[in-house]
């Protein structure tokens, strides 16, 4: 199964699965947003206590894995008494799965599973995160086409699995999940579909631009959010930043005008300019 070797869990971890938590947060920010520093981040605060996994991929891919599985990713529930005891705080833990946000089951595996947990969502300039995207997957040798190629080609490269996926005819859709380029950046079709099983106060929405300018800032919001103790980091390393060249400014555009229609609905839908123009 894809990723197989990267869920290995060690066999304490599986025989110690009953008294493990669930998470109180998710973070299903967009892939090439900032998900990984914001995870960092706020699990660096004494009372949050990361996954064994960052992104455990339970809710898509490996949701025939069962409830168990899932459970051995996280600290125990003695963990959590020693934190109240040492800190006078519940130890908080969460799970941060990018590609959660865009798999058309996931939402309401996630209500049912975990009906009070709270959502973080990162939203990037859709114009950036598309490119960064394409990067990365040059980088990791999953993408031989040019960028330009690659974006004429999206939606035939994509063609019915999104639906398939829908239905349950397929656990994994892997042109799906590569190459989104454009599909993942239409953010506001995504949000409808969460809030038919979630309250918009339950879903926590900030902008990747503004963790890079002020990390210290959206940090404090979150931390507000998931009613944690103030608490101040010291160290925000950018993680995963990648250098490249850049995108061809005709190419820009194209992607601006592509986006420009959805951007706007995304804004309406929301109350908020996000100030990608």
């Amino acid at each position: 199964m894809y990723r197989e070797k990267k869920t290995k869990l060690t066999a304490r971890r599986k025989l110690t699965a009953g008294t493990r938590l669930l998470p109180q947060f998710i973070i299903v920010s967009v892939e090439r947003g900032g998900t990984t520093s914001l995870y960092r981040y706020l699990t660096g605060h004494p009372c949050v206590a990361e996954a064994f996994r960052k992104e455990i991929d339970y809710f898509d891919f490996n949701w025939s894995r069962g409830l168990h599985w899932y459970r051995a990713h996280f600290p125990t529930r003695w963990q959590a008494a020693w934190n109240r005891v040492r800190r006078g705080h519940p130890l908080v833990t969460g799970e941060a799965t990018p590609y959660y946000l865009y798999h058309p089951l996931v939402p309401g595996r996630i209500a049912q599973t975990l009906p009070d947990v709270k959502l973080i969502a990162l939203f990037r300039n859709p114009v950036e995160r598309a490119y960064s995207h394409y990067n990365m997957n040059c980088r990791q040798t999953k993408e031989s086409l040019s960028f330009e190629e690659a974006i004429d080609r999206e939606e035939k490269r994509l063609a019915d699995e999104y639906a398939r996926l829908e239905r349950g005819e397929i656990e994994f859709g892997e042109n799906h999940y590569k190459f989104g380029y454009q599909f993942r950046g239409i953010y506001v079709d995504r949000l409808e579909l969460w809030h038919k099983h979630f309250p918009p106060e339950r879903m926590l929405i900030l902008r990747s631009e503004d963790l890079y300018e002020d990390p210290p800032a959206v940090l404090d919001q979150v931390i507000g959010f998931l009613g944690l103790p103030p608490w101040n980091l010291t160290d925000f390393k950018a993680y995963n930043q990648k250098s490249y060249q850049p995108i061809c400014p005709g190419t820009r555009r194209r992607l601006v005008e592509y986006f420009a229609p959805h951007n706007e609905r995304l804004y309406k839908y929301l109350g908020r300019d996000f100030g990608w123009s």
